[in-house]
């Protein structure tokens, strides 16, 4: 038997499996066709949907570049798509380079790529895959078989929030990417061209560089010019995207032979060291990390170990002891990178996901060990939106019950700990739970004596504080005498730590436990239910490092609890933003607002439906004014509205979409008989959570055609 195992792990590598699963997966869907067939003999025909068009206009969605022909034509540019895809983040950690330290690279593979993230305007699946867990992470790497994978914006907008380096992925396999490879690499100036081509396609959506992966075999003569390839699009993403980097895929090697080294060594150094670092495949052995290390030198943290969460061929079986590998890759000191972490939605670990995804990210983090600060940059706003939910809401005000996903509105995502049962509260977002902006919350819940209180850090960070006081914001909505309030923790230039809770009157029986209590003024029914917490804190010199919810109890209580210790309130937001800071929405008259591509198309009983690219710019085109997102509302005005244009009426102001661009695309608008004109409102939302008011708004007003 130990001799047929060595037989079969001679001949059976990496590729040979891959071909048996392309087979297996070919067989199988011929199989399903036929048993098709078979069930249903005759079939109603359907005609087959027209092939994708990305100069037509559509419903905005992002998608991968999959010939070089289209990559070197620049026909993406040409896209009626292209404008919805540049990400408007730019990222925040306030420094363009990596920690000198090991880091956590995670490449998102998940079904071919593409699915409810390519909706650049949002979809509609409230259980869309997301992340959250940013607080880990360094780079994230959007991942897809196709030639040139370009990261969707929504992924863009929301690592970049985070901090987060974001890079696309240049990817030749199989015969096609052979072929294509034999252009690629047919002079140097062609290398260089195509190099070119992608660094532009970087810069222009707002990304961080590319992984290369080259997996197929290639002459020797070819290594030359892939060389230059590698290394004029470092020198050129350099150049035109600051902190941006180039990363290598252990493939293949300097010899042109597909051949995974599972390590860095002298078949692939040479890539390694023409390029910002070495994703190494993920069927390394112990030793394997401390000898990369070693070829390494003092570039070992450019070295990223992979780890295929799925377990295939992985140390350790990925899965739930992707931490074993994790383990070795902090003892020897290098870099990780987590290959699939999608594996916990794909294949549906119980009980849900998102107990699911914190427990397997709890895990990875007690193994890791090493936590990101969050950008020490002010205004800071957290709505604790995941970037999905059931329902949208505003200041308080529900405005849409609609389910939806869009992970550019990820708010900054709380340290959610693996939970502990033995926890008298526990802590969790409640996407069904109310919320004061966005879809999202930070919910408490569980038991609380009267003269206790309960402590959960769920932000770290670095912000200094300079000579002007900082004013913090934040809403509450409670039950019975259910209270919380935020414990602020400093440390001076002379690393002295202390701590200041936020709270109202009531918290002052805690105060020897902090090293100030500062009573906050509360703000009561803005929004049904809701409180606004307003407080001043002047630390000059000192660093505000982390962020704690405090949950207690107050003197008053409304009577909405079963038992006295029953305990359940929920954080909408967070701000925290220099005292005075107001923010500048320029006059709605200051914009300029067009619509594009209309189309009518007649309905039963007089309807019609629209399509209609709503665009806005600034008439003296002065781009200071960026703006995280804009709100659209609709309002559908009679004839009869129209004609009374002296008699002020109040008009239906519905939620249509949220934009991280300066234009929205409104598709298959269904327009009832008897409405004459249609007026989309542009509401600017700025980085501190304040929105424009919508009086105060831009607006589009488009006429119904034949009205």
């Amino acid at each position: 038997m130990i001799v047929i195992s060595e037989v079969l792990k001679r001949y059976i590598n990496r590729q040979v499996l891959i071909h048996v699963r392309n087979i297996f997966n070919f067989l199988l869907q011929k199989i399903q066709t036929l048993l098709t067939i078979m069930s249903n003999p005759k079939p109603e025909p359907s005609p087959p949907p027209p092939p994708f068009d990305p100069t037509e206009p559509s419903l905005p969605i992002s998608y991968p570049i999959k010939t070089l022909q289209q990559l070197e034509s620049r026909s993406y540019f040409d896209s009626f798509h292209y404008p919805f895809n540049k990400a408007t983040f730019p990222i925040q950690n306030g420094s363009f380079g990596l920690p000198n330290r090991r880091r956590m690279l995670v490449c998102h593979d998940m079904g071919g790529g593409y699915l409810d993230d390519k909706w650049v305007q949002g979809g509609t699946n409230s259980d869309a895959y997301a992340i959250w867990h940013w607080h880990l992470i360094h780079v994230f790497v959007y991942f897809s078989h196709s030639l040139v994978t370009l990261p969707p914006p929504t992924w863009i907008n929301t690592a970049h929030h985070h901090g987060v380096k974001v890079l696309g992925t240049f990817i030749t396999e199989w015969d096609e990417g052979r072929a294509a490879c034999d252009t690629l690499l047919s002079t140097k100036e062609s290398a260089q061209m195509y190099a070119e081509r992608l660094t532009e396609l970087a810069s222009a959506l707002g990304f961080d560089g590319w992984l290369i992966n080259m997996e197929v075999n290639l002459d020797k003569g070819q290594i030359s010019n892939l060389k230059e390839f590698v290394n004029h699009l470092s020198l050129t993403m350099h150049s035109a995207v600051p902190g941006s980097l180039v990363l290598w895929y252990d493939s293949v090697t300097i010899d042109g032979k597909l051949e995974w080294q599972d390590q860095l060594n002298q078949h692939n150094k040479d890539f390694f060291d023409i390029c910002d670092g070495i994703f190494v495949n993920y069927t390394w052995k112990e030793d394997y990390p401390r000898l990369s290390a070693a070829v390494a030198g003092d570039r070992k943290f450019d070295v990223y170990m992979g780890i295929d969460v799925f377990g295939r061929n992985t140390y350790g079986g990925g899965q739930w002891n992707a931490n074993v590998a994790l383990d070795v890759l902090r003892k020897d000191d290098v870099s990780a990178a987590i290959f699939a972490p999608g594996w916990v939605y794909e294949t549906k670990q119980p009980p849900n996901f998102e107990t699911a995804q914190n427990s397997w990210w709890g895990l990875v983090e007690k193994s890791w060990g090493l936590l990101r600060d969050y950008p020490g940059v002010l205004p800071f706003y957290t709505n604790f939106d995941q970037g999905r939910g059931y329902h949208i809401s505003v200041d308080g005000d529900n405005i849409s019950d609609a389910t939806w996903c869009n992970i550019s509105c990820q708010g900054f995502q709380p340290l959610l700990q693996l939970a502990d049962p033995t926890d008298s509260i526990q802590v969790l977002v409640d996407l069904k739970e109310s919320s004061y902006c966005g879809g999202g919350n930070l919910t408490f819940v569980g038991s609380l004596e009267e003269h206790a209180y309960f402590d959960r850090k769920i932000f770290r960070g670095e912000f200094l504080l300079n000579e002007l006081p900082i004013h913090f914001v934040y809403s509450v909505k409670s039950n019975g005498n259910s209270s919380l309030g935020l414990k602020l923790e400093f440390r001076s230039s002379n690393n002295e730590n202390m701590s200041i809770l936020l709270a109202s009157e009531a918290a002052n029986k805690f105060s020897n436990k902090f090293s100030e209590v500062i009573t906050v003024r509360e703000q009561k029914n803005i929004s049904p239910g809701w409180v606004l917490n307003e407080g001043i804190v002047a630390r000059n010199g000192y660093t505000l490092t982390g962020i704690h919810a405090v949950c207690y109890r107050s003197d008053h209580n409304d009577g909405n609890v079963a038992s006295p210790s029953d305990y359940s309130a929920v954080l909408g937001h967070i701000t925290i933003k220099p005292f005075g800071y107001k923010p500048d929405f320029p006059a709605s008259t200051s914009w300029l607002v067009d619509g594009e591509y209309i189309k009518w198309t007649p309905g039963p009983q007089g309807s019609k439906s629209l399509n209609v690219k709503v665009s806005w710019k600034l008439e003296d085109g002065n781009d200071c004014y960026i703006f995280p997102s804009y709100n659209l509302y609709l309002v559908k005005l009679s004839k009869k509205e129209d004609s009374n244009s002296g008699t002020t009426i109040e008009h239906v102001k519905k939620y249509i979409g949220v934009a991280h661009v300066k234009c929205f695309y409104v598709s298959d608008l269904e327009v009832p008989s008897g409405i004459s004109s249609l007026k989309f409102i542009i509401q600017a939302c700025n980085d501190d959570g304040t929105i424009q008011e919508l009086d105060e708004s831009p607006y589009y007003q488009l006429e119904v055609e034949g009205s």
